[in-house]
Parts: C-alpha cells; structure tokens; sequence
C-alpha cells in the first residue's frame, strides 16, 4: 500500500488539531500503516482536504468538507478515543 496522506483538523485551531494529530499517528503506527499526518484548522483543512487520503475531524464539522475531492472525510464523536480512529479509519480503508 502506498503512503497514507492524513489530515487531523480541528474547530478549534491548531494547538488541540496537534494533540489529535499525535493520537492518530500513534493508532496509525500501531496499526502498521505507512502514513503522513498533518494537523490544520478546519478552515485551512478544507482548502487542503483534497491533497489528502484521509482528513479526521469531529463528527459535527463533516458537512464542512463537501468539496473535498478524492479525500475520506472521517467524522469522530470522540476526537482522542484510540479505538474510534482505530474502527473508523479500518472501515474507511476497506
């Protein structure tokens, strides 16, 4: 499989959009997928969704990324839960 292209975004800027970077990195590693992670706000996120394979953002802003070209876009209820990144990036990539 090639490289993932990921995308963490968050509403509430650049500083949570890092912690829920590091979280995804971790479950992605532990997942042994080859990946890149990037962190943005939700407004730069979604100018740049279309460059990514994935973009994970929480469940309420989905509707944000209409316009996201070839990218997943990953909705969370719980933006730090290990095991939701986890089932919905699984699912995502089946």
């Amino acid at each position: 499989m090639k490289m993932l292209k990921v995308l963490a975004a968050c509403g509430n800027g650049m500083g949570s959009s890092l912690i829920i970077k590091m979280k995804i990195e971790k479950v992605l590693k532990d997942m042994g997928l080859d990946c890149e992670v990037h962190h943005a706000s939700v407004g730069q996120a979604k100018s740049d969704a279309r460059n990514f394979d994935l973009v994970l953002v929480s469940h309420m802003l989905v509707n944000e990324f209409s316009n996201s070209g070839k990218a997943k876009i990953i909705g969370l209820i719980n933006l730090l839960s290990e095991q939701e990144i986890r089932d919905k990036v699984e699912a995502a990539l089946k």
